[in-house]
């Protein structure tokens, strides 16, 4: 076997080993699912494309991952920052009308079935709030401290996959680390372990309680501070008071729904259906993503985007009355 096949049998075969993993960096840097995917099939092909280059100096999983990064980076030179509700405008008072939706390509997006790649490093790393303060970062910073903090590269191999010194590898570094820690501070964040059955008790109770609309169960379910996001709205609210207000006015409609069990970004995340106005089921209405913290819900995201996201999901179309509630954590 010539040297050249030698090389494409180990390419493919290290790169159909990295495939996930490669997708959860991906995903981490670009905020979006899909641009994610897209990004690691531009990875595979530039990889096949330049198989000749792999000399094999480098660890394997160096020089894919230098290739995905460049993908990514060329990526986010095109287009602009994602976010959340929250880094657009202040809470608003949960009575109010949420205006008109904003560009779909400007949010942070969920991502399927926990962490992308499977990985136990996981945890808080692929969390909305997280991904979302990795949008403020530049971009080569966010790919450092993702590599380095999440995935567990030397400061060596942080250098050499950006080509630069170790020196500079560190000091984006530390620089990302303080940016994250500014953030973090500024947005008040309560995180606290749990156990997987708290959280699974906690889902269970908050998809029976909104499903019967149930606003005292909630309110004691809730943390004090938790917040309600609407993309495609940046309308958000912080407080039970208003999400209360939220719930029973603008959103009286929900009243009824059903929750199906899914999961997103490592938590509980539900499929919401409301009834369909002529009584023959539940129609799609958002996906919901729940941040806990102890024993408390800290945190809901109402993603309003159920065509593209519910096939995403594994999410029927329809949603009936013998559909089972629960939760998947």
């Amino acid at each position: 076997m010539s040297r050249w096949k030698r090389k494409c049998g180990v390419v493919v075969e290290g790169l159909e080993q990295y495939q996930g993993e490669l997708t959860g960096y991906c995903y981490r840097m670009l905020g979006a699912y899909a641009e994610a995917e897209d990004a690691v099939q531009e990875t595979l092909v530039r990889a096949w494309r330049n198989i000749e280059r792999f000399e094999g100096r480098s660890a394997m999983r160096t020089w894919v991952y230098r290739i995905a990064t460049n993908v990514c980076l060329d990526a986010l030179a095109a287009g602009k920052r994602r976010a959340m509700p929250m880094d657009l405008a202040a809470p608003s008072e949960g009575g109010t009308a949420p205006g008109a939706p904003l560009d779909g390509a400007l949010w942070v997006e969920p991502c399927p079935s926990g962490d992308p790649e499977g990985s136990a490093t996981a945890g808080e790393s692929v969390r909305l709030a997280f991904v979302a303060v990795l949008q403020h970062l530049p971009p080569k910073q966010r790919a450092t401290l993702i590599l380095r903090d999440v995935l567990g590269f030397t400061a060596r191999e942080v250098a050499d996959l950006h080509g630069t010194t170790v020196a500079s590898a560190n000091s984006a570094l530390q620089r990302a680390r303080a940016t994250l820690a500014g953030r973090r501070e500024n947005a008040a964040e309560r995180v606290s372990p749990q156990s997987d059955a708290t959280r699974r008790v906690l889902a269970e109770r908050y998809a029976a309680a909104f499903s019967r609309y149930d606003m005292e169960e909630l309110n004691m379910l809730l943390h004090v501070d938790a917040t309600l996001c609407l993309p495609p709205y940046s309308k958000w609210m912080r407080g039970i008071g208003d999400i209360r207000a939220w719930l029973t006015g603008p959103a009286v409609g929900c009243r009824g729904s059903r929750l199906i069990p899914t999961v997103a970004n490592g938590t509980a995340a539900f499929g919401q259906y409301r009834p369909d106005p002529d009584g023959t089921g539940y129609l799609p209405w958002a996906l919901q993503v729940i941040d806990f913290s102890g024993d408390r819900i800290t945190g809901i995201t109402a993603f309003r985007d159920t065509e593209r996201l519910f096939p995403l999901f594994g999410l029927p179309e329809h949603a009936g009355e013998d559909d089972r509630l629960g939760a998947r954590v």
